[in-house]
């Protein structure tokens, strides 16, 4: 059996109790080969001289942990510069805050390059390798000139965007390119694909071959999608935790009056914070019904705030709900609890399940795992209703949820209204369509699918 190595920028020991779904999905395959899982350590260190960053190897079980060191300037350049001020933004569809810095594209080129050389030597011939995330974009390209031959694949974890927009990119013919290099590119919706193929087609030549495969620059790289899905055992288990339920009575008992809206993102411009917080103000504007009645918390965990985007994010957040406290508050009822700060994952359950309607509405996510996590956590006798935004890639599968578009105030607010005052039947009858499909397309369901498609492809 061929060995499993998984690359990613960061990487979790799967054996630990804080690993993710993602994390522990994965180890169930590298456990079964004896795989390795590569990355960078999380470590600047001061010492690593031209990028090359000193290598480190532990075991966990039958699983290699490999990590690599960066310098200062590979951190800027990579992590912060290109991946996450160019590439982020960009494929979240905001090019007006890309920072197009041209050595942030060197750096990139850099980092990826002293992976591949890293990498390489710790390589097997009939090794299957799993690239992940924006990130390594460029990384196949990397070890296909070291003289790799290996099946590699990659997968995206946030979304494509249109051809246009890409293009928009300086040297976004290399970036493109290199995606040839891989036997198999994964994205995450049907969506993502069509906007890779146009792209293909129509800026890099490429030839449409039957299975969504593509020719150019000799080479072949069929490109499919594999929604990414939870591990919904994992997370039931988690609901019957301690933590789980003692939050969830603590909620109840705190909102026993109320009907509770809940938001759980990052604090990041692609989530569409402030276009819910205004939807809900429009809701208590239009039903009045609904004061004194309904209750949104919105918790935002912490998000890069050094960057100004960031920083600017939040305050216009805080005087947004300032606003609708000031404008609708009364002595016992606050209409907003607005949390600047990371909840313990533990709680998390608990919290969907105590809430009557689930707000999952970012203006462009890859997938958005919170929409699924909600639908899972829910009293199937007396389930919440999810209110999911059109431009999420879970809006593609889950399409018994209220859909929603995020930049549409008035009809935002209008579902919501919906989503409060749903009947049982049909908040049943939802619920159970959502989470039949959840189930059957959850996190291991992902992970077979995309290797059995790479393990089929011609290395």
């Amino acid at each position: 059996m061929s060995r499993l190595v998984v690359v990613s920028n960061r990487l979790a020991d799967p054996r630990k109790p804080a690993a993710g779904g993602l994390a522990v999905a994965l180890g169930e395959s590298l456990q079964r080969t004896g795989g390795l899982w590569f990355g960078w350590s999380g470590n600047i260190a001061d010492n690593t001289a031209d990028g090359e960053g000193h290598l480190h190897t532990r075991s966990s079980g039958k699983v290699t942990l490999a990590t690599v060191d960066l310098n200062q300037n590979d951190y800027e350049t990579y992590y912060e510069g290109y991946a996450n001020s160019v590439l982020w933004p960009v494929f979240h569809y905001r090019l007006d805050l890309a920072d197009f810095n041209t050595r942030y594209l060197a750096g990139y080129r850099r980092v990826n390059q002293l992976f591949a050389r890293k990498l390489k030597a710790l390589l097997r011939d009939d090794d299957i390798i799993w690239v992940h995330d924006y990130h390594l974009i460029p990384l196949a390209a990397e070890l296909r000139a070291l003289g790799c031959r290996q099946r590699i694949g990659f997968f995206l974890h946030i979304p494509l965007p249109p051809a246009l927009m890409l293009a928009a990119i300086p040297q976004h013919e290399w970036l493109m390119r290199s995606l040839f290099s891989y036997d198999l590119v994964g994205l995450q919706s049907e969506a993502d694909v069509s906007h890779c193929i146009r792209y293909m087609t129509t800026e890099a030549g490429a030839e449409l071959l039957a299975d969504q495969r593509l020719r150019a620059h000799n080479a072949t790289v069929q490109v499919r999608a594999f929604p990414i899905g939870i591990d919904v055992q994992e997370f039931r288990r988690l609901g019957q935790s301690q933590d789980a339920l003692d939050t969830y009575e603590s909620v109840r008992r705190e909102y026993s009056r109320r009907q509770l809206l809940l938001g759980i993102d990052r604090l990041d411009y692609s989530k569409g914070i402030p276009q819910r917080v205004r939807a809900f103000s429009e809701l208590l504007e239009r039903y009045p019904d609904n004061e004194h009645s309904a209750t949104l918390l919105m918790i935002a965990s912490p998000s890069r705030d050094s960057v100004h985007a960031y920083a600017d994010l939040r305050h216009e957040l805080e005087g947004l709900c300032g606003a609708i406290n000031g404008n609708f508050g009364d002595l016992d009822w606050m209409p907003v609890r607005y949390i600047h700060r990371t909840v313990a994952r533990r709680r998390v359950p608990g919290l969907c399940r105590a809430s009557r309607v689930g707000l999952v509405t970012p203006l462009r996510d890859g997938m958005n795992l919170v929409a699924k996590e909600y639908v899972v956590a829910q009293d199937p006798d007396d389930p919440g209703v999810l209110v999911l935004s059109r431009f999420a890639g879970a809006a593609e599968q889950l399409k018994d949820a209220l859909l929603v578009n995020p930049y549409d105030t008035q009809g935002m607010a209008e579902s919501i209204q919906a989503a409060l005052h749903m009947p049982l039947e049909e908040r049943q009858r939802r619920h159970r369509a959502l989470l039949e499909n959840i189930t059957r397309f959850d996190v291991h369901w992902w992970r077979e699918s995309f290797l059995a498609a790479l393990g089929a492809s011609s290395p």
